[in-house]
């Protein structure tokens, strides 16, 4: 395989930071980064970014209708593949958001933030969708996370989060309201709800260590 990472465009991802951000830390490294609608590159590539922003609805039904559906269930058994944030939830089995099903690589449920009459320690209350900064926990230890602190801050915007029906693929947590599930982990594959291309050098961190997983 060529020492490509695809970033997968349905149509539905923040393309253009991901792809710099994901490029900026391959510079050097004998990566090709590339930006691809087309299932034959994706399948060719040898690591994945599958990302997505706005209803999970619309990212899945603009991934199967591209004709990358295929391509992402491949590479998400066969190579290292990254979720970015709705691109995250796509890989669990469904959303509460249509509702609509993902791709069930991750048993679990999508579900809306319910935190109506709860207050912020500061007495403010807890708006939907959360945007802005908030710590990541790592209940375990993973590849990706090498070099970045427990505890470390990250950039959300999102009004859905994970419940994953395994707390063994829990790999990062968080708390708003509630505490939850923030990342996911299992063989090949890592996702984040957050933005690490938002997230400044330990987003920065969190591709580079991608680029070098060697699941």
């Amino acid at each position: 395989m060529s020492r490509t990472v695809a970033v997968v465009d349905y149509g539905m991802g923040n393309l253009r930071s991901v792809s710099q951000a994901v490029k900026h830390v391959a510079d050097g490294t004998g990566f090709d980064v590339v930006v691809t609608s087309n299932p034959d590159e994706v399948y060719a590539a040898e690591r994945i970014v599958l990302p997505g922003q706005g209803a999970m609805p619309d990212c899945m039904r603009e991934l199967r209708d591209s004709g990358l559906k295929d391509a992402v269930l491949h590479a998400a058994a066969n190579k290292p593949l990254m979720g970015v944030c709705v691109g995250m939830q796509m890989l669990l089995s469904r959303s509460d958001e249509g509702p609509t099903d993902g791709l069930d690589l991750f048993p679990g449920d999508v579900v809306r933030f319910q935190l109506e009459g709860q207050l912020q320690p500061d007495g403010s209350r807890f708006k939907v969708p959360q945007m802005g900064w908030n710590q990541v926990f790592q209940p375990r230890s993973h590849p990706v996370w090498a070099g970045v602190p427990d505890g470390s801050y990250f950039y959300f915007v999102h009004s859905f989060h994970a419940k994953p029906a395994n707390a063994v693929h829990s790999a990062g947590e968080t708390e708003y309201g509630i505490r939850f599930t923030c990342a996911l982990a299992r063989d090949n594959i890592f996702a984040t709800q957050f933005h690490p291309e938002k997230s400044a050098e330990h987003g920065l961190a969190l591709y580079r260590n991608f680029l070098h997983w060697n699941p």
